[in-house]
């Protein structure tokens, strides 16, 4: 598997409010056998408010934005109640979670047919670990520091839904679609995120957390900036033959709801749907499983996305959640990617990008890691090159 598939899923014309877009997902039948469900977290902080916290096990607290937990059931048991709550810090941007080990985020309790996990932070756990323990070997230019806490602490800025312009207003007005299963947000007509889910009663109760999620720092700006984008039209013209009675007037109708899905998969959601991910297996439930997924971090104007994603013993999709990279956290996955593929030499990860050593020690430092470099390892280094 290399690729998300939206086989089942079926495109309706999109909602407009401003600058935000909805594109509905619909299934023609639900994904049987799984179900899923909302869990709430008690809010942490004496008043009751601020950020929540999970005791890793370790010792360890992983302090971040949980808005709440999803339980995927595989038990059979039909049930369509789901609990709300929150416990989101004051003012934007929240706080993305550091690294935490991933089998903590998705938890199966003995026994059951049941498995938790907090939605995107599988996948925000996945990005932010990338290359986490730092250089292997302590060349002379990085520091005995990086070489014994690697990228230890690491974080990310994002921010709430309710603080994206127009979304919260958008997902509120809108009327879910017969067998809605699934939406596309689009900020200023660029995809901020997907979400599907496996049974149109979970989306129906699922559909207001969207405002709880993480969105990056580039969806944010596109949602505030942006204009107003164009809504969707549907124009049926009499021509040859002409529209005699309402089924003529229906199959035109549907003809142009098929050209709006073909225009939508092939241009607005292309980068989503085209790219090669790296998936990683984090649980098995029953013949479903859990994956977390990666971009290849190409530098070559394309959107990347980061998610996590439940597919059945098809490869079929039966939920998924992306989160949007900005340009600045792509440069940095690409920039950790070409380290690592040269065991973090920094002369050979130069001579990669076809660069200088200064001008790969400045964009380490720009992408926030000026931490892992020894200043007298730096000045050696150079003289060496000088000399040579």
């Amino acid at each position: 598997m290399t690729r998300i598939d939206l086989t089942g899923l079926d495109v309706r014309p999109a909602q407009v409010w401003g600058g935000i877009r909805l594109v509905p997902l619909v299934r023609a039948e639900p994904v049987e056998g799984l179900r899923l469900r909302r869990e709430a977290y008690e809010r942490g902080g004496a008043d009751g408010r601020g950020p929540s916290a999970v005791d890793v096990g370790d010792g360890t607290v992983y302090t971040s934005y949980v808005p709440h937990g999803f339980v995927a059931d595989w038990s059979g048991a039909e049930r369509e109640e789901a609990a709300y709550g929150t416990g989101l810090g004051d003012g934007p941007p929240a706080a993305v979670p550091l690294r935490a080990p991933h089998h903590r985020l998705a938890k199966r309790r003995h026994g059951e047919r049941r498995l938790r996990f907090l939605p995107l932070h599988l996948a925000l756990d996945g990005y932010l670990s990338l290359h986490f323990g730092g250089p292997s070997v302590l060349w002379q230019e990085w520091s005995r520091e990086a070489l014994r806490r690697g990228l230890s602490p690491r974080a990310e800025a994002a921010y709430a839904g309710v603080d994206v312009p127009g979304l919260a207003e958008a997902l509120r007005i809108f009327e879910l679609h017969p067998g809605q299963c699934g939406v596309m947000v689009y900020a200023a007509d660029s995809l901020a995120a997907a979400f599907v889910v496996p049974h149109p009663e979970d989306y129906r109760l699922l559909h207001p957390t969207l405002v709880e999620d993480l969105f990056g720092e580039l969806v944010h700006q596109y949602a505030h900036y942006g204009g107003p984008v164009p809504e969707f039209a549907a124009r049926i013209r009499d021509g040859a033959g002409g529209i005699r009675d309402l089924a003529d007037l229906r199959a035109a109708a549907r003809e142009q709801e098929r050209r709006w899905a073909v225009a939508h998969d092939g241009l607005m959601a292309r980068d989503l749907l085209e790219t090669p991910y790296a998936f990683e297996r984090v649980h098995r439930a029953g013949r479903f499983a859990l994956y977390r997924f990666l971009p290849p971090f190409l530098r070559d104007g394309r959107e990347q996305h980061i998610g996590e994603l439940i597919t059945d013993h098809k490869g079929r999709t039966a939920y998924l959640k992306t989160f949007r990279l900005s340009d600045a956290q792509v440069r940095r996955g690409y920039l950790l990617r070409r380290l690592a593929s040269c065991d973090w030499h920094p002369g050979r990860t130069a001579e990669a990008l076809g660069t200088s050593r200064e001008e790969l020690v400045r964009r380490i430092r720009a992408a926030g890691f000026g931490a892992l470099l020894d200043a007298h390892g730096l000045a050696q280094a150079a003289r060496e090159t000088q000399e040579g």
